[in-house]
């Protein structure tokens, strides 16, 4: 059995076993019998093609839903900035865990992926969240839908499209983001590429040197710092050879039209404060990508104060809450879709506290 069949399995096991589903609550539905070892499945999944539109774009992506009658209570998806469509494994366990749980899923590819129309290049966070608020609208008029019961799910850039989606609509019922820090995205990347330089086997000095390079560049897409000055350090940069693990463009872009100098601007803090929904946030304590120390001490200061939030770091799981991939493996980009959850403690508190919000009729937080 591979790696994903395994986890597969393991969901099913959790959700039913760990939480406390019983079979008779699940819907009955007649299926042919495979021959030899199969028995009749008493759970279903119809998934369903759906398109919408946000402005002029078209955006396509798939509908997951329960066997049995609704109106179901539904999960939103925001991708990772590398898992852009709908069909990749760090996807699978959604489809898998939701519909047991009683939650419909959609999952569609992102703006300019896919079958969707439009462009990424270019589109700041605001616009990727109002997408993911114009799947919300149409699934909102669909009749199998508890319209006032739809959140969203993201991971890494996707957890922050989701507590941003849930910041600018108060039809957003829930958020839930994984492995999304409570830094700014340039402190996050300064944080990663120090981790894969130091992986790689790099000296203190070429990594000192590497995060000023960046930083340089960061405080110019802000508004501060010479161009000529800054240009002159990336010419210098570019002759080293920790540049290519650097994640740091060898031309200046202009701040007026550069994508990174929008999403730098995002302050999930402040984003996250404005949230009035119950919103889960998770991170694995192996996480190379984001500082999960710090994160995780800003959500300890809130938590208090803050009684929609639960959060929890999860034990031995990496960025995408696997347990199985090397650190060298986990920073390679070339495997930057090849990884999926594995878990159990990811899929036990997700499951858990998804499984409380679907049996409240006001939806409070369940984990502190």
């Amino acid at each position: 059995m591979n790696k994903q069949a395994s986890a597969s399995k393991l969901l099913r096991v959790l959700t039913i076993a760990a939480l406390g589903f019983y079979e008779s609550s699940l819907p009955v539905v007649a299926q042919v019998v495979a021959p030899g070892w199969s028995a009749p499945a008493t759970t279903i999944v119809v998934p369903e093609e759906r398109e919408f539109q946000n402005g002029n774009v078209r955006l396509s992506g798939t509908l997951y839903l329960p066997g049995g009658p609704g109106p179901f209570p539904a999960i939103i998806a925001f991708h990772s900035a590398s898992s852009a469509t709908r069909d990749l494994p760090l996807y699978q366990h959604l489809k898998d865990l939701l519909p047991v749980l009683g939650y419909a899923v959609f999952i569609y590819d992102r703006r300019g992926s896919g079958k969707s129309t439009g462009e990424r290049a270019g589109t700041d966070f605001n616009t990727l969240a109002d997408d993911g608020l114009a799947a919300l609208q149409m699934l909102a008029a669909d009749k199998r839908i508890n319209a006032r019961k739809i959140g969203f799910w993201g991971l890494s850039q996707g957890g922050w499209l989701s507590v941003l989606a849930a910041s600018r609509s108060p039809q957003v019922a829930f958020a839930i983001s994984i492995s999304a820090p409570l830094t700014t995205p340039d402190v996050q990347m300064n944080f990663a590429v120090e981790n894969i330089l130091r992986v790689k086997g790099f000296r203190d000095e070429d990594i000192r040197a590497a995060i000023r390079t960046r930083t340089a560049v960061d405080d110019f897409m802000r508004g501060r710092g010479d161009r000529r000055a800054v240009e002159q350090m990336l010419a210098d940069a570019v002759k080293r050879p920790w540049f290519k693990y650097s994640y740091i463009s060898p031309m200046l872009d202009d701040p007026a039209h550069s994508q990174w100098a929008k999403e730098i601007a995002l302050d999930p803090v402040t984003t996250l404060e404005r949230v009035r929904c119950p919103i889960l946030i998770l991170f694995g304590a192996d996480d190379p990508w984001v500082p999960v120390r710090i994160s995780a001490a800003l959500l300890g200061k809130m938590a208090g104060r803050k009684t929609n939030l639960g959060y929890a770091v999860i034990a031995g799981a990496n960025h995408e809450m696997a347990t199985t991939v090397a650190p060298e493996e986990e920073l390679d980009p070339a495997n930057a879709t090849a990884f999926a959850p594995d878990a159990p403690s990811y899929f036990g508190i997700l499951a858990k506290w998804l499984s409380s919000l679907h049996s409240k009729s006001s939806y409070q937080t369940t984990l502190k």
